[in-house]
């Protein structure tokens, strides 16, 4: 299996999961999702 891109579809799906547990950091892996996302526009 190759490696995928990280839509923002995905990021946003790892955004709200990490959110519903508590905040956001900024090095967390739902920060560093959502940057790979807006990268892959």
């Amino acid at each position: 299996m190759g490696k995928s891109q990280m839509t923002k579809a995905a990021a946003v799906r790892i955004q709200s999961a990490s959110a519903k547990s508590g905040t956001v950091t900024k090095g967390s892996f739902a920060a560093r999702a959502q940057r790979a996302a807006s990268k892959n526009k």
